[in-house]
Protein backbone atom coordinates (compact mmCIF):
# COMPACT_ATOMS: atom_id res chain seq x y z
CA UNK A 1 0.00 0.00 0.00
CA UNK A 2 2.92 2.36 0.68
CA UNK A 3 3.98 2.23 -2.97
CA UNK A 4 0.48 3.08 -4.19
CA UNK A 5 0.17 6.00 -1.80
CA UNK A 6 3.51 7.38 -2.99
CA UNK A 7 2.57 7.23 -6.66
CA UNK A 8 -0.88 8.68 -5.93
CA UNK A 9 0.76 11.64 -4.15
CA UNK A 10 2.94 12.22 -7.20
CA UNK A 11 -0.16 12.21 -9.44
CA UNK A 12 -1.80 14.80 -7.19
CA UNK A 13 1.35 16.93 -7.25
CA UNK A 14 1.37 16.98 -11.06
CA UNK A 15 -2.37 17.35 -11.56
CA UNK A 16 -2.74 21.12 -12.12
CA UNK A 17 -0.72 21.47 -15.35
CA UNK A 18 -2.27 18.33 -16.82
CA UNK A 19 -5.81 19.51 -16.07
CA UNK A 20 -4.90 22.79 -17.76
CA UNK A 21 -3.52 20.80 -20.71
CA UNK A 22 -6.80 18.87 -21.04
CA UNK A 23 -8.76 22.13 -21.11
CA UNK A 24 -6.48 23.61 -23.77
CA UNK A 25 -6.85 20.51 -25.94
CA UNK A 26 -10.64 20.72 -25.50
CA UNK A 27 -10.40 24.19 -27.02
CA UNK A 28 -8.47 23.04 -30.09
CA UNK A 29 -10.55 20.11 -31.40
CA UNK A 30 -8.53 18.76 -34.31
CA UNK A 31 -9.47 15.81 -36.48
CA UNK A 32 -7.53 12.72 -37.61
CA UNK A 33 -3.87 13.36 -38.43
CA UNK A 34 -4.41 17.13 -38.17
CA UNK A 35 -3.80 17.39 -34.41
CA UNK A 36 -0.81 19.68 -34.87
CA UNK A 37 -1.54 22.08 -32.02
CA UNK A 38 -2.58 19.29 -29.67
CA UNK A 39 0.54 17.29 -30.44
CA UNK A 40 2.67 20.41 -29.95
CA UNK A 41 1.11 20.94 -26.51
CA UNK A 42 1.89 17.37 -25.48
CA UNK A 43 5.40 17.60 -26.93
CA UNK A 44 6.08 20.79 -24.97
CA UNK A 45 4.80 19.15 -21.78
CA UNK A 46 7.11 16.17 -22.35
CA UNK A 47 10.13 18.44 -22.83
CA UNK A 48 9.25 20.46 -19.74
CA UNK A 49 8.94 17.28 -17.66
CA UNK A 50 12.38 16.09 -18.78
CA UNK A 51 11.42 13.22 -21.08
CA UNK A 52 13.60 12.15 -23.99
CA UNK A 53 11.31 13.11 -26.85
CA UNK A 54 10.93 11.42 -30.25
CA UNK A 55 8.73 13.40 -32.65
CA UNK A 56 7.09 12.05 -35.78
CA UNK A 57 6.79 8.45 -34.61
CA UNK A 58 6.27 6.07 -37.56
CA UNK A 59 6.60 9.05 -39.91
CA UNK A 60 3.36 10.55 -38.57
CA UNK A 61 3.81 14.27 -37.85
CA UNK A 62 1.24 14.29 -35.04
CA UNK A 63 2.57 11.21 -33.20
CA UNK A 64 5.10 11.73 -30.40
CA UNK A 65 6.87 9.55 -27.85
CA UNK A 66 8.57 10.57 -24.61
CA UNK A 67 10.78 8.19 -22.61
CA UNK A 68 12.27 8.42 -19.12
CA UNK A 69 14.31 6.06 -16.97
CA UNK A 70 17.08 3.57 -17.66
CA UNK A 71 17.25 -0.19 -18.05
CA UNK A 72 14.61 -2.53 -16.73
CA UNK A 73 11.19 -3.17 -18.27
CA UNK A 74 9.59 -0.73 -20.71
CA UNK A 75 6.10 0.40 -19.72
CA UNK A 76 4.09 2.17 -22.43
CA UNK A 77 1.24 4.49 -21.45
CA UNK A 78 -0.93 5.42 -24.41
CA UNK A 79 -2.63 8.77 -24.92
CA UNK A 80 -4.88 10.28 -27.60
CA UNK A 81 -6.02 13.81 -28.43
CA UNK A 82 -8.09 13.75 -31.64
CA UNK A 83 -11.63 15.13 -31.90
CA UNK A 84 -14.78 14.43 -33.92
CA UNK A 85 -16.61 16.43 -36.60
CA UNK A 86 -19.97 18.03 -35.93
CA UNK A 87 -19.71 18.15 -32.14
CA UNK A 88 -18.75 21.73 -31.32
CA UNK A 89 -20.52 22.71 -28.10
CA UNK A 90 -20.32 25.35 -25.40
CA UNK A 91 -18.86 23.92 -22.20
CA UNK A 92 -21.04 23.22 -19.15
CA UNK A 93 -24.31 24.09 -20.95
CA UNK A 94 -26.98 21.38 -20.81
CA UNK A 95 -28.59 22.22 -24.14
CA UNK A 96 -27.33 22.07 -27.72
CA UNK A 97 -25.30 25.22 -28.23
CA UNK A 98 -22.57 24.92 -30.88
CA UNK A 99 -19.75 27.37 -30.46
CA UNK A 100 -20.05 30.42 -32.74
CA UNK A 101 -17.68 31.07 -35.58
CA UNK A 102 -17.39 27.51 -36.87
CA UNK A 103 -17.31 27.29 -40.64
CA UNK A 104 -19.18 24.73 -42.75
CA UNK A 105 -16.19 22.38 -42.58
CA UNK A 106 -15.59 22.96 -38.89
CA UNK A 107 -17.88 22.31 -35.94
CA UNK A 108 -15.48 19.84 -34.37
CA UNK A 109 -15.62 18.81 -30.73
CA UNK A 110 -14.17 16.40 -28.19
CA UNK A 111 -17.26 14.21 -28.13
CA UNK A 112 -15.30 11.16 -26.97
CA UNK A 113 -13.19 12.81 -24.28
CA UNK A 114 -9.81 12.41 -25.94
CA UNK A 115 -8.69 15.76 -24.54
CA UNK A 116 -8.88 14.00 -21.17
CA UNK A 117 -7.46 10.72 -22.45
CA UNK A 118 -4.09 12.07 -23.51
CA UNK A 119 -3.73 14.37 -20.51
CA UNK A 120 -4.44 11.65 -17.93
CA UNK A 121 -2.06 9.24 -19.68
CA UNK A 122 0.67 11.89 -19.68
CA UNK A 123 -0.05 12.65 -16.01
CA UNK A 124 0.41 8.96 -15.19
CA UNK A 125 3.65 8.74 -17.19
CA UNK A 126 5.10 11.88 -15.56
CA UNK A 127 4.33 10.51 -12.11
CA UNK A 128 5.88 7.11 -12.85
CA UNK A 129 8.97 8.91 -14.17
CA UNK A 130 9.31 10.79 -10.89
CA UNK A 131 8.68 7.63 -8.87
CA UNK A 132 11.49 5.77 -10.66
CA UNK A 133 13.91 8.65 -10.14
CA UNK A 134 12.98 9.19 -6.47
CA UNK A 135 13.47 5.52 -5.64
CA UNK A 136 16.48 4.83 -7.86
CA UNK A 137 14.69 2.02 -9.66
CA UNK A 138 15.50 0.55 -13.07
CA UNK A 139 12.79 0.73 -15.68
CA UNK A 140 11.57 2.97 -18.46
CA UNK A 141 8.22 4.64 -18.85
CA UNK A 142 7.08 5.87 -22.24
CA UNK A 143 4.25 8.17 -23.11
CA UNK A 144 2.93 7.61 -26.63
CA UNK A 145 0.91 10.52 -27.99
CA UNK A 146 -1.26 8.76 -30.56
CA UNK A 147 -3.30 10.65 -33.16
CA UNK A 148 -6.21 9.59 -35.34
CA UNK A 149 -7.88 6.96 -33.17
CA UNK A 150 -11.21 8.14 -34.58
CA UNK A 151 -10.94 6.41 -37.91
CA UNK A 152 -7.27 6.78 -38.77
CA UNK A 153 -5.77 3.63 -37.20
CA UNK A 154 -2.57 5.46 -36.25
CA UNK A 155 -1.55 2.89 -33.64
CA UNK A 156 -1.77 0.16 -36.29
CA UNK A 157 0.71 2.06 -38.45
CA UNK A 158 2.88 2.66 -35.37
CA UNK A 159 2.84 -1.07 -34.54
CA UNK A 160 3.68 -1.96 -38.13
CA UNK A 161 6.59 0.51 -38.06
CA UNK A 162 8.08 -1.12 -34.95
CA UNK A 163 7.27 1.59 -32.40
CA UNK A 164 6.30 -1.03 -29.80
CA UNK A 165 8.87 -3.73 -30.59
CA UNK A 166 10.79 -3.37 -27.30
CA UNK A 167 7.80 -2.57 -25.06
CA UNK A 168 7.03 -5.03 -22.25
CA UNK A 169 3.46 -3.96 -21.41
CA UNK A 170 1.08 -1.19 -22.47
CA UNK A 171 -1.49 0.67 -20.37
CA UNK A 172 -4.28 2.97 -21.50
CA UNK A 173 -7.80 4.11 -20.63
CA UNK A 174 -10.92 5.69 -22.08
CA UNK A 175 -13.44 8.18 -20.66
CA UNK A 176 -16.63 6.51 -19.48
CA UNK A 177 -19.56 6.90 -17.16
CA UNK A 178 -18.03 4.29 -14.84
CA UNK A 179 -14.69 3.33 -13.31
CA UNK A 180 -13.38 -0.17 -13.87
CA UNK A 181 -11.21 -2.40 -15.99
CA UNK A 182 -12.28 -2.18 -19.61
CA UNK A 183 -13.52 -5.47 -20.98
CA UNK A 184 -11.09 -6.42 -23.79
CA UNK A 185 -13.75 -6.83 -26.45
CA UNK A 186 -13.96 -4.76 -29.64
CA UNK A 187 -14.57 -5.23 -33.33
CA UNK A 188 -11.89 -5.36 -35.99
CA UNK A 189 -12.67 -2.91 -38.75
CA UNK A 190 -11.55 -1.38 -42.01
CA UNK A 191 -12.47 1.75 -43.95
CA UNK A 192 -12.50 1.36 -47.74
CA UNK A 193 -13.30 3.97 -50.38
CA UNK A 194 -15.10 2.61 -53.46
CA UNK A 195 -14.78 4.88 -56.49
CA UNK A 196 -17.11 4.18 -59.40
CA UNK A 197 -16.42 5.73 -62.80
CA UNK A 198 -18.95 5.74 -65.63
CA UNK A 199 -19.76 8.19 -68.42
CA UNK A 200 -21.43 11.57 -68.15
CA UNK A 201 -24.13 12.59 -70.58
CA UNK A 202 -27.18 14.83 -70.93
CA UNK A 203 -29.79 13.20 -68.73
CA UNK A 204 -32.69 14.19 -71.05
CA UNK A 205 -31.22 14.47 -74.54
CA UNK A 206 -28.92 11.43 -74.42
CA UNK A 207 -29.50 9.35 -71.29
CA UNK A 208 -28.74 6.16 -73.23
CA UNK A 209 -25.17 7.35 -73.71
CA UNK A 210 -24.54 7.79 -70.00
CA UNK A 211 -23.38 5.23 -67.47
CA UNK A 212 -24.21 6.44 -63.98
CA UNK A 213 -21.63 6.02 -61.24
CA UNK A 214 -24.26 7.15 -58.76
CA UNK A 215 -26.52 4.30 -59.85
CA UNK A 216 -23.63 1.93 -59.17
CA UNK A 217 -23.17 3.27 -55.64
CA UNK A 218 -26.87 2.97 -54.92
CA UNK A 219 -27.00 -0.58 -56.24
CA UNK A 220 -23.97 -1.44 -54.12
CA UNK A 221 -25.69 -0.06 -51.04
CA UNK A 222 -28.84 -2.06 -51.79
CA UNK A 223 -26.78 -5.22 -52.17
CA UNK A 224 -24.93 -4.65 -48.90
CA UNK A 225 -28.19 -3.94 -47.09
CA UNK A 226 -29.60 -7.24 -48.31
CA UNK A 227 -26.42 -8.95 -47.11
CA UNK A 228 -27.06 -7.83 -43.52
CA UNK A 229 -29.47 -10.73 -42.90
CA UNK A 230 -26.73 -13.16 -43.83
CA UNK A 231 -23.73 -11.91 -41.88
CA UNK A 232 -22.70 -12.61 -38.26
CA UNK A 233 -24.94 -10.85 -35.76
CA UNK A 234 -22.04 -8.96 -34.14
CA UNK A 235 -20.71 -7.64 -37.47
CA UNK A 236 -21.50 -4.08 -38.54
CA UNK A 237 -21.43 -2.26 -41.89
CA UNK A 238 -21.81 1.52 -42.31
CA UNK A 239 -21.40 3.77 -45.32
CA UNK A 240 -21.31 7.44 -46.29
CA UNK A 241 -21.27 9.23 -49.62
CA UNK A 242 -18.05 11.17 -50.15
CA UNK A 243 -18.96 12.25 -53.68
CA UNK A 244 -22.46 11.71 -55.04
CA UNK A 245 -21.45 12.88 -58.49
CA UNK A 246 -22.51 16.50 -58.40
CA UNK A 247 -25.63 18.59 -57.79
CA UNK A 248 -27.04 18.79 -61.33
CA UNK A 249 -29.83 16.23 -61.85
CA UNK A 250 -29.78 16.83 -65.61
CA UNK A 251 -26.27 15.36 -65.84
CA UNK A 252 -25.66 11.63 -65.62
CA UNK A 253 -23.12 11.31 -62.81
CA UNK A 254 -19.87 10.05 -64.26
CA UNK A 255 -18.04 9.56 -60.96
CA UNK A 256 -19.15 8.77 -57.41
CA UNK A 257 -17.37 7.70 -54.24
CA UNK A 258 -18.72 5.89 -51.19
CA UNK A 259 -16.78 5.07 -48.02
CA UNK A 260 -17.55 1.79 -46.24
CA UNK A 261 -16.72 1.02 -42.63
CA UNK A 262 -16.85 -2.74 -42.12
CA UNK A 263 -16.59 -4.33 -38.67
CA UNK A 264 -16.39 -7.93 -37.47
CA UNK A 265 -15.50 -9.83 -34.30
CA UNK A 266 -11.92 -10.51 -35.42
CA UNK A 267 -9.57 -9.98 -38.34
CA UNK A 268 -10.34 -13.39 -39.89
CA UNK A 269 -14.08 -12.73 -39.96
CA UNK A 270 -13.41 -9.18 -41.15
CA UNK A 271 -11.47 -10.48 -44.15
CA UNK A 272 -14.39 -12.70 -45.13
CA UNK A 273 -16.89 -9.87 -44.84
CA UNK A 274 -14.71 -7.47 -46.82
CA UNK A 275 -14.46 -10.01 -49.63
CA UNK A 276 -18.27 -10.21 -49.80
CA UNK A 277 -18.62 -6.42 -49.87
CA UNK A 278 -16.05 -6.21 -52.66
CA UNK A 279 -18.01 -8.78 -54.69
CA UNK A 280 -21.16 -6.69 -54.29
CA UNK A 281 -19.28 -3.62 -55.53
CA UNK A 282 -18.03 -5.57 -58.55
CA UNK A 283 -21.59 -6.69 -59.24
CA UNK A 284 -22.89 -3.13 -59.06
CA UNK A 285 -20.22 -2.04 -61.54
CA UNK A 286 -21.15 -4.92 -63.86
CA UNK A 287 -24.85 -4.01 -63.76
CA UNK A 288 -24.20 -0.36 -64.59
CA UNK A 289 -21.32 -0.83 -67.05
CA UNK A 290 -19.08 1.27 -64.83
CA UNK A 291 -15.69 0.49 -63.30
CA UNK A 292 -14.83 0.40 -59.61
CA UNK A 293 -11.52 0.87 -57.77
CA UNK A 294 -10.87 0.66 -54.05
CA UNK A 295 -8.53 2.24 -51.53
CA UNK A 296 -8.09 1.01 -47.95
CA UNK A 297 -7.98 4.05 -45.68
CA UNK A 298 -7.49 2.31 -42.34
CA UNK A 299 -7.84 -1.02 -40.56
CA UNK A 300 -7.66 -2.13 -36.93
CA UNK A 301 -7.61 -5.43 -35.07
CA UNK A 302 -9.95 -6.54 -32.31
CA UNK A 303 -8.73 -6.17 -28.73
CA UNK A 304 -6.87 -8.99 -27.01
CA UNK A 305 -7.20 -9.18 -23.25
CA UNK A 306 -4.54 -9.98 -20.68
CA UNK A 307 -5.64 -11.57 -17.40
CA UNK A 308 -2.59 -10.76 -15.24
CA UNK A 309 -2.63 -7.08 -16.19
CA UNK A 310 -6.38 -6.84 -15.73
CA UNK A 311 -6.03 -8.34 -12.23
CA UNK A 312 -3.29 -5.83 -11.38
CA UNK A 313 -5.41 -2.92 -12.58
CA UNK A 314 -8.49 -4.19 -10.76
CA UNK A 315 -6.47 -4.38 -7.53
CA UNK A 316 -5.47 -0.73 -7.94
CA UNK A 317 -9.08 0.28 -8.57
CA UNK A 318 -10.30 -1.63 -5.54
CA UNK A 319 -7.69 0.01 -3.31
CA UNK A 320 -8.34 3.49 -4.68
CA UNK A 321 -12.13 3.39 -4.82
CA UNK A 322 -14.31 5.53 -7.13
CA UNK A 323 -13.56 9.13 -8.12
CA UNK A 324 -14.21 11.70 -5.35
CA UNK A 325 -17.28 13.32 -6.93
CA UNK A 326 -19.26 15.64 -4.64
CA UNK A 327 -22.78 17.05 -4.42
CA UNK A 328 -21.96 19.89 -6.80
CA UNK A 329 -20.72 17.42 -9.43
CA UNK A 330 -23.89 15.38 -9.00
CA UNK A 331 -26.07 18.46 -9.48
CA UNK A 332 -24.37 19.27 -12.78
CA UNK A 333 -24.64 15.66 -13.91
CA UNK A 334 -28.39 15.66 -13.17
CA UNK A 335 -28.83 18.59 -15.53
CA UNK A 336 -27.22 16.64 -18.33
CA UNK A 337 -29.19 13.51 -17.49
CA UNK A 338 -32.35 15.60 -17.96
CA UNK A 339 -31.41 15.92 -21.66
CA UNK A 340 -31.26 12.13 -22.02
CA UNK A 341 -33.91 9.44 -22.31
CA UNK A 342 -34.53 6.75 -19.74
CA UNK A 343 -33.31 4.32 -22.39
CA UNK A 344 -29.98 6.16 -22.65
CA UNK A 345 -29.45 5.83 -18.91
CA UNK A 346 -30.55 2.19 -18.70
CA UNK A 347 -28.30 1.27 -21.63
CA UNK A 348 -25.32 2.81 -19.84
CA UNK A 349 -25.91 0.62 -16.79
CA UNK A 350 -26.30 -2.48 -18.99
CA UNK A 351 -23.03 -1.76 -20.75
CA UNK A 352 -21.35 -1.54 -17.34
CA UNK A 353 -22.85 -4.87 -16.33
CA UNK A 354 -24.26 -3.74 -12.97
CA UNK A 355 -27.83 -3.16 -11.70
CA UNK A 356 -29.33 0.26 -12.42
CA UNK A 357 -29.52 2.74 -9.54
CA UNK A 358 -30.70 6.34 -9.27
CA UNK A 359 -27.31 8.06 -9.12
CA UNK A 360 -26.05 10.56 -11.72
CA UNK A 361 -22.32 9.82 -11.39
CA UNK A 362 -20.21 6.75 -10.74
CA UNK A 363 -19.98 6.08 -7.00
CA UNK A 364 -18.46 2.58 -7.00
CA UNK A 365 -15.80 0.67 -8.90
CA UNK A 366 -17.23 -1.85 -11.34
CA UNK A 367 -16.55 -5.25 -9.73
CA UNK A 368 -14.45 -7.90 -11.40
CA UNK A 369 -17.45 -10.24 -11.76
CA UNK A 370 -19.65 -7.73 -13.58
CA UNK A 371 -21.21 -8.94 -16.83
CA UNK A 372 -21.07 -5.98 -19.22
CA UNK A 373 -22.60 -5.98 -22.64
CA UNK A 374 -20.05 -6.57 -25.36
CA UNK A 375 -18.45 -3.47 -26.82
CA UNK A 376 -19.49 -3.12 -30.44
CA UNK A 377 -17.13 -0.28 -31.24
CA UNK A 378 -13.56 -0.43 -32.45
CA UNK A 379 -10.20 0.96 -31.38
CA UNK A 380 -6.67 0.95 -32.75
CA UNK A 381 -5.49 -0.05 -29.27
CA UNK A 382 -6.43 -3.48 -30.59
CA UNK A 383 -3.26 -3.68 -32.68
CA UNK A 384 -1.08 -2.71 -29.72
CA UNK A 385 -2.74 -5.49 -27.70
CA UNK A 386 -1.69 -8.06 -30.29
CA UNK A 387 1.89 -6.77 -30.20
CA UNK A 388 2.38 -6.50 -26.42
CA UNK A 389 0.32 -7.36 -23.31
CA UNK A 390 -2.13 -4.49 -22.91
CA UNK A 391 -4.70 -3.35 -20.35
CA UNK A 392 -7.18 -0.48 -20.37
CA UNK A 393 -9.20 1.26 -17.69
CA UNK A 394 -12.55 2.92 -17.93
CA UNK A 395 -12.40 6.26 -16.18
CA UNK A 396 -15.60 7.93 -14.95
CA UNK A 397 -15.65 11.50 -16.28
CA UNK A 398 -19.30 12.27 -17.17
CA UNK A 399 -22.94 11.71 -16.24
CA UNK A 400 -24.28 8.17 -16.42
CA UNK A 401 -26.23 7.73 -19.64
CA UNK A 402 -24.27 10.26 -21.70
CA UNK A 403 -23.94 8.81 -25.21
CA UNK A 404 -20.51 8.63 -26.75
CA UNK A 405 -19.93 10.97 -29.69
CA UNK A 406 -22.55 13.43 -28.45
CA UNK A 407 -22.77 17.16 -27.73
CA UNK A 408 -23.51 16.28 -24.10
CA UNK A 409 -20.14 14.55 -23.79
CA UNK A 410 -18.37 17.52 -25.39
CA UNK A 411 -20.11 19.90 -22.99
CA UNK A 412 -18.91 17.92 -19.95
CA UNK A 413 -15.31 17.69 -21.21
CA UNK A 414 -13.80 20.38 -18.99
CA UNK A 415 -15.98 20.53 -15.87
CA UNK A 416 -14.96 19.65 -12.32
CA UNK A 417 -16.15 16.05 -12.58
CA UNK A 418 -14.10 15.43 -15.71
CA UNK A 419 -11.02 16.84 -13.98
CA UNK A 420 -11.54 14.59 -10.96
CA UNK A 421 -12.03 11.59 -13.24
CA UNK A 422 -8.85 12.46 -15.15
CA UNK A 423 -6.75 12.50 -11.97
CA UNK A 424 -8.43 9.36 -10.64
CA UNK A 425 -7.71 7.24 -13.69
CA UNK A 426 -4.15 8.59 -13.86
CA UNK A 427 -3.65 7.14 -10.37
CA UNK A 428 -5.05 3.80 -11.57
CA UNK A 429 -2.67 3.67 -14.54
CA UNK A 430 0.34 4.88 -12.57
CA UNK A 431 -0.37 2.39 -9.79
CA UNK A 432 -0.66 -0.45 -12.28
CA UNK A 433 2.65 0.57 -13.89
CA UNK A 434 4.43 0.71 -10.53
CA UNK A 435 3.07 -2.70 -9.54
CA UNK A 436 4.42 -4.14 -12.79
CA UNK A 437 7.82 -2.53 -12.22
CA UNK A 438 8.09 -3.71 -8.60
CA UNK A 439 6.70 -7.21 -9.19
CA UNK A 440 8.53 -8.96 -12.05
CA UNK A 441 6.07 -11.82 -11.80
CA UNK A 442 3.27 -9.55 -13.09
CA UNK A 443 5.07 -8.79 -16.34
CA UNK A 444 6.27 -12.39 -16.65
CA UNK A 445 2.73 -13.73 -16.29
CA UNK A 446 1.37 -11.12 -18.69
CA UNK A 447 3.96 -11.98 -21.33
CA UNK A 448 3.46 -15.73 -20.89
CA UNK A 449 -0.30 -15.42 -21.44
CA UNK A 450 0.24 -13.17 -24.43
CA UNK A 451 2.78 -15.55 -25.98
CA UNK A 452 0.41 -18.50 -25.55
CA UNK A 453 -2.33 -16.62 -27.39
CA UNK A 454 0.08 -15.65 -30.16
CA UNK A 455 1.07 -19.29 -30.57
CA UNK A 456 -2.56 -20.20 -31.19
CA UNK A 457 -3.37 -17.18 -33.37
CA UNK A 458 -0.38 -15.18 -34.64
CA UNK A 459 -0.84 -11.49 -35.25
CA UNK A 460 -1.54 -10.49 -38.83
CA UNK A 461 -1.60 -6.75 -39.44
CA UNK A 462 -4.97 -5.88 -41.02
CA UNK A 463 -3.43 -3.01 -42.98
CA UNK A 464 -2.70 -4.11 -46.53
CA UNK A 465 0.83 -3.83 -47.86
CA UNK A 466 1.47 -0.33 -49.11
CA UNK A 467 -1.30 1.31 -47.04
CA UNK A 468 -0.19 4.60 -45.53
CA UNK A 469 -1.66 6.95 -42.91
CA UNK A 470 -4.25 9.24 -44.49
CA UNK A 471 -2.26 12.41 -43.83
CA UNK A 472 -4.11 15.48 -45.04
CA UNK A 473 -7.23 13.45 -45.90
CA UNK A 474 -10.56 14.00 -44.18
CA UNK A 475 -11.65 10.89 -42.30
CA UNK A 476 -14.90 12.41 -41.08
Amino acid sequence: MQNEEEIWRLVDANRAPMIALADRIWGMPELCYNEHRSCAEHTAALHEAGFRVTPGVAGIPTAVMGEAGEGGPVIAILGEYDALPGLSQEADVAEPRPLPGDGPEGRNGHGCGHNLLGSAALLAAMSVKQYLAANGLPGRVRYYGCPAEEGGAAKGFMVRDGAFDDVDIAISWHPSAFSGVMEPVSLANTRIDFTFVGRSSHAAAAPHLGRSALDAVELMNVGVNYMREHMPSDARVHYAYLDAGGVAPNVVQGRAVVRYLIRARDVVELSRLVLRVRKIADGAALMTETSVTTKVISAVSNLMGNGPLEAAMQANLDRLGPPPFDAGDAEVARKFQATLSAEDISASWRRAGVPERDVPLCDAVIPVDAKPEKMIGSTDVGDVSWKVPTVQARGATYAIGTPGHSWQLTAQGKNAASHKGLVHVAKVMAGTAVDALLKPEVIAAAKAEHAAKMTRTPYVCPLPEGAKPALGMSLA
